[in-house]
């Protein structure tokens, strides 16, 4: 299932295996380079067609300011943390209650409720779009933070019930037949031996859920109509203009916007690598 190791004798093979390293690098960062440049020109210059020159004026200062002087996008970025940080919570919540009795406790049913959970997310967003849009209208969460917030918990949750679910079931038995033998009760177990264990995973979960909530676009178009409950990703859409486009500022809004979940993961880049690796995805 893995591939074999190169062996360092063969140098053609080693030679080659870095070559396309770096080719992928080369072409993976190549659109963030454009973007960088872009945000760093004046709209003269991007007019005149100047793509991929070195800016003859740096800008990016004052296409910044111009973000927050011409745009909503202090108001969109707000919108997002409203949407996302209480999205994050519940699904670490949801997913750490549901995970600890999946793993824990053999009841009938456990592996269609766990299969359930799983399956979910093997559908395509795209065939929920108008049940879901329904719903909310109906519900009266159209065009409401709180619809963004109630469709993001329950499609991760999935996801996130899985990763935690294994993570659990991963953790020596004897910990629990210890906690047992000493009268703790199973809210007793989950909140002194389980999750201080879980902290890498939990950071992990965290990360990921962010950056899927964060960057969420197509839910963002259709769950929202206003520009009071827009987040960034759909209010980056409104920068474009109806005959021509400041595309410097929407490069520079385009990387104010990748500042959340860039600072996250770096901040929780140590306790990341850790969820990533002791179990969390063992089944």
């Amino acid at each position: 299932m893995y591939p074999r190791p190169i062996s360092p004798d063969n140098k053609l093979a080693s030679l080659t295996y870095q070559a396309f390293v770096a080719l992928i690098l080369i072409l993976w960062l190549l659109p963030l380079f454009a973007v960088m440049l872009t945000a760093s020109k004046a709209a003269e210059e991007i007019m005149a067609g100047k793509y991929w020159t070195w800016p003859e004026h740096f800008n990016l200062v004052a296409n910044f300011q111009a973000v927050f002087q011409q745009t909503n996008m202090w108001g969109y970025f707000v919108n997002s943390l409203i949407i996302t940080l209480p999205s994050v919570l519940l699904v670490l919540i949801l997913s750490t209650l549901t995970g600890y009795v999946l793993a824990r406790y053999n009841f009938r049913g456990n592996a269609l409720v766990f299969s359930i959970f799983v399956g979910g997310n093997f559908l395509p967003a795209q065939i929920m779009m108008i049940p879901v849009r329904d719903m909310m209208v109906g519900a009266g969460l159209y065009d409401t933070y709180f619809a963004l917030i109630v469709f993001h918990v329950a499609f991760q949750t999935g996801f996130a019930t899985l990763f935690m679910r294994n993570f659990i079931a991963a953790l020596p038995d004897e910990l629990f037949q210890a906690a047992k033998a000493e009268g703790a009760s199973p809210w007793q177990t989950m909140r002194h031996v389980v999750i201080p264990l879980m902290r890498p995973a939990l950071a992990a979960l965290a990360i990921l859920v962010f950056t899927f909530v964060w960057n969420d676009y197509f839910w963002a178009i259709v769950l929202t109509q206003s520009d009071v409950v827009k987040p960034v990703t759909a209010g980056l859409n409104n920068l474009r203009g109806e005959w021509t486009s400041a595309w410097n500022i929407v490069a520079a809004a385009t990387l104010f916007v990748a500042v959340p979940p860039v600072t996250m993961f770096f901040l929780m880049q140590k306790h990341f690598i850790a969820g990533l690796t002791m179990g969390a995805v063992k089944g």
